[in-house]
């Protein structure tokens, strides 16, 4: 802090350290000297009127000749006003000044700390990367901001605007000697000799990458910022437009744009932007821009067919017989690279192309039919479009033939706008699968057999993964069994299976009798889905009680109600559904 104390205590401020850095008379440096001390003392918001009354009194107003010295030091930008409505200093007489407070600008405290108020410039040498190079630049716009902030408060042809120019001149010039001496490529440089920029317009464009880079609050987009950034006169001004409006080459030429609103005022302002793959270009040039993917859940509040389904199950969570568990596990086989290649290279399936597969899965309700679905596509990672077929005459009598139609078409839709490849779940679609009428006469009969050709028609041309579930494979028609190539049983679960399934899905928190049996429990021939619904209404019964507690007694009463011919008709829920 030498030159801190060295100007404070100066007797003759012309003999100071830094009174030739300050580029002002005498009477000027005087009246920073008493700034200063005043700062030091810890006021740093002082009234012009005060301190010229101190330093030069009251009688016959003899301070107001030196209201002029004040404006020159706000021009010299060695102080600023401590004021929410700052006057534009170029158009205040020195009179108006007179009840202002004011207080010592960074830059002159920078020069009382380091002896400089300009930032020391690195060595020149060659640029490491494109983002050391972005740097500078940004540190240039940084500079072209000030310069503008400079010009619309003060006297354009001020000391402080001459300082600014020439550290922006000494900047530009670096830049330019360190991008010869880069053996790289430099990404930027390189795109605005690619597309013949002015420095005008690779002003622009830095400006709203540097907004890119920053996320600030965009205050560099506006049109009128952006002008005056690059402007020294209205004339200018006036001429830059021409940068900015429709068939300006940055516009033509696909490298910027703009959105238009409503401002404030009634007007209409524009906020430009980098268009989207010149910035991607830019920020990543070692990346190929990705294809952006609209997730299925934005999109199926549009449509009124299919239910999205994001399955919390893999195979390995449900209990299954071994054939079955076999048939799944070849056709998760399909995505390894070695089988791929072998049926590509025998010309059965091309290599890009993914699972192909139309399973029927069929059995007894409560086998696990739907669950086994669910948990097939998680352990595939994809999502589930589901279908219930058992709508599709209600809500589609009389236009049969077009919106069969509909749900493939909007499936389609779906997945090409989403990139993705959801499986297509088609619950309980014995509507579809059963045995066309023949010789028919009723309407309702010829309906019915429309809507199957329709559906035999779309499942021959099926890409990718669809399941269909139905109670009775004896009932499916043999044209459409010939087009499903998996079709897979669903039996009702042995005692070892029905012991996994108990385990799995008891609560695991619950409180138990002592001595309590699993074992006793599986040899009741249940479904999963039957062992479920016991489950949840044995926990209903006991969590009602002062003291819950699990019994078999409770399991048993509740497995006899499921057993009992008055549940017949009930519809079991799904297996481990949750």
């Amino acid at each position: 802090m030498e030159i801190l104390i060295n100007f404070l205590e100066a007797k003759d401020v012309e003999k100071s350290t830094i009174f030739a850095q300050l580029k002002c008379s005498k009477s000027e440096a005087l009246l920073l000297q008493a700034l200063v001390k005043r700062y030091m003392s810890g006021d740093d918001d002082v009234l012009i009127f005060e301190l010229l009354k101190e330093l030069y009194g009251d009688k016959n107003y003899a301070f107001v000749k030196h209201l002029q010295e004040f404006k020159i030091l706000l021009e010299l930008g060695w102080i600023h006003q401590q004021s929410f409505n700052p006057i534009k200093i170029s158009e205040v007489t020195p009179l108006e000044l007179l009840n202002s407070s004011v207080a010592l600008s960074p830059s002159l405290l920078k020069i009382l700390q380091d002896g400089s108020s300009e930032s020391e410039l690195q060595d020149i040498k060659p640029y490491s990367d494109h983002l050391e190079y972005l740097q500078d630049q940004f540190l240039r716009i940084d500079l072209y901001q000030k310069m503008s902030a400079i010009r619309q408060n003060v006297h354009e042809h001020s000391l402080g605007i001459d300082r600014m120019q020439q550290k922006l001149q000494l900047l530009e010039k670096r830049i330019e000697e360190r991008v010869a001496q880069t053996t790289g490529k430099l990404v930027l440089d390189k795109f605005f000799k690619q597309k013949k920029m002015s420095t005008k317009e690779q002003v622009i464009f830095l400006a709203l990458l540097r907004e890119e880079y920053s996320a600030t609050d965009a205050s560099l987009r506006d049109m009128n910022s952006l002008i005056e950034l690059i402007s020294l006169d209205e004339y200018e001004r006036i001429k830059n437009r021409s940068l900015l409006e429709d068939g300006s080459n940055l516009i033509n030429d696909g490298i910027i744009d703009y959105e238009e609103m409503l401002n404030p005022f009634g007007g209409i302002s524009r906020a430009f932007y980098i268009v989207d793959e010149v910035l991607h270009s830019i920020i990543h040039p070692q990346k190929n821009k990705k294809v952006r993917r609209i997730k299925l859940n934005t999109l199926i509040q549009e449509q009124d067919i299919f239910e999205l389904v994001e399955p919390e199950t893999s195979l390995t969570d449900v209990v299954l017989a071994k054939e079955t568990q076999e048939t799944l596990g070849n056709l998760m086989k399909q995505l390894d690279k070695e089988v791929i290649n072998r049926l590509a290279h025998w010309g059965i399936k091309d290599k890009k192309s993914g699972i192909d597969a139309r399973i029927i899965f069929y059995g007894a309700a409560g086998t696990g039919k739907t669950m086994t679905a669910y948990s097939l596509a998680k352990s595939l990672k994809r999502e589930v479009l589901a279908f219930d077929c058992s709508k599709i005459l209600s809500m589609y009598v009389g236009e049969s033939e077009k919106n069969v139609r509909k749900i493939f078409d909007t499936f389609s839709d779906l997945c090409e706008k989403t990139k993705s490849e959801p499986i297509l779940l088609l619950n309980e679609a014995d509507q579809f699968l059963g045995a066309r009428s023949s010789g028919v006469t009723s309407g309702a009969d010829q309906m019915h057999n429309q809507m199957q050709n329709i559906f035999l028609e779309q499942i021959e041309k099926f890409k990718g993964v669809l399941i269909a579930t139905t109670n009775l494979l004896e009932n499916i028609d043999k044209a459409f069994s010939r087009r499903f190539n998996y079709k897979i049983e669903f039996k009702k679960p042995n005692q070892e299976q029905r012991l996994s399934l108990w385990k799995k899905m008891l609560p695991v928190n619950a409180p138990f009798e002592e001595n309590f049996s699993v074992d006793e429990l599986a040899t009741y021939a249940l479904t999963g889905g039957q062992i479920n619904l016991v489950i949840k209404n044995t926990a209903y019964r006991v969590a009602v009680r002062k003291n819950p507690l699990f019994t078999l007694d409770d399991f048993k009463l509740e497995i006899q109600k499921e057993k009992d011919a008055s549940f017949d008709s009930e519809k079991s829920m799904g297996f481990l559904n949750k």
